[in-house]
């Protein structure tokens, strides 16, 4: 089969890679759609020790499972392999689970590729009038959708639902879109590149902002570096709620003696539960999170440029995803 390979530091050749191999309980699915994630960006850079060149890296996808009991069955996957045991995944938090996999790690190869082994249980069924590569959203708005929850669950009661996104790639306007699922109409999207910007605001239907002036009760900071970070504890009121979910870069910026005395609540997020992967599936599948169509489609062959284009910061849509068979 055909894979996009990272090779190291900004190197990805596509080139043809032995067939995965399912094992007990796993199904082979032909991938139709994979995304680009920004763990995959940071792979690409060098910054990410979990992800060892070489590596077929990817892991929003779906596609269509191929021979066993589900042959022909359009699916999307969910990419977190947990061991279903332990007391995180018994308490429906497997993402916390401490074996968990993720297909784009070792020792599972990833989505840039014709086909990927997984097992049956992370796989969601798609209807047969959502395209698939709509159905391959559905991990990055998993990430937000799960990070929103978390954020609302913590919020006082009485306060304004307002909010703040920090960063306006496919984790924010994600986040902007399960805050409005959930019920929060007053949002606004921090972006600083103006072509982002304008391609939210036109394509998406975002209000988005350069720079944020004010205070409001929650922000999703959907970028994780040390200036991010630092808006976001400047700017969320007292008693308000940070959800954390970018992993731009590890230390730096939280104003730590703002956050104690005003009492706000810092959540880090990390990927999603099964049950967030499945609500937020079928919210897809509903059109609760609108027509998601601003994603660019690419072919996986033209891989290593669309990776080039968004270290550039040329690209203006949210999210590329990559066709396996263009």
């Amino acid at each position: 089969m055909k894979a996009l390979v990272y090779e190291g530091n900004e190197t990805l050749g596509f080139h043809d890679v032995p067939m995965p191999v399912a094992q007990v309980g796993e199904h082979l699915i032909r991938i139709q759609a994979s995304g680009i994630c920004g763990s995959d960006m940071h792979a690409y850079l060098g910054h990410d020790a979990r992800r060892p060149a070489p590596l077929i890296l990817g892991h929003e996808a779906a596609g269509v499972v191929t021979g066993g009991p589900r042959d022909g069955q359009r699916v999307t996957i969910n990419p977190l392999v947990n061991c279903g045991s332990c007391s995180a995944c018994a308490s429906g938090r497997e993402n916390l689970c401490p074996n968990r996999q993720i297909i784009s790690m070792p020792p599972r190869e990833g989505a840039f590729a014709q086909f990927v082994a997984i097992p049956d249980r992370n796989l969601v069924p798609v209807p047969d009038d959502v395209p698939l590569e709509k159905a391959a959203l559905t991990e990055p708005l998993a990430v937000s959708w799960h990070a929103v929850r978390l954020a609302l669950q913590a919020l006082r009661p009485g306060m304004d639902r307002r909010a703040l996104v920090i960063g306006g790639g496919a984790i924010g306007l994600a986040a902007a879109l399960a805050l409005r699922a959930m019920g929060v109409t007053d949002v606004i999207v921090q972006e600083p590149n103006a072509e982002r910007r304008a391609y939210l605001s036109e394509r998406c239907g975002q209000q988005t902002i350069d720079v944020f002036h004010g205070t409001v009760p929650l922000v999703v900071d959907a970028v994780g570096i040390a200036a991010t970070r630092a808006t976001a504890s400047a700017v969320a009121l007292p008693g308000g709620v940070i959800a954390h979910v970018g992993l731009g870069e590890d230390v730096g910026g939280l104003d730590i003696r703002r956050m104690t005395l005003q009492e706000i609540t810092f959540i880090g997020t990390y990927t999603y539960t099964a049950q967030d992967f499945r609500d937020t599936a079928r919210a897809i599948f509903d059109g609760c999170l609108g027509p998601l169509d601003w994603p660019e489609m690419r072919p996986l062959s033209d891989g290593a440029t669309a990776f080039q284009d968004l270290r550039s910061g040329s690209v203006a849509a949210p999210k590329i995803i990559l066709d396996p068979w263009a």
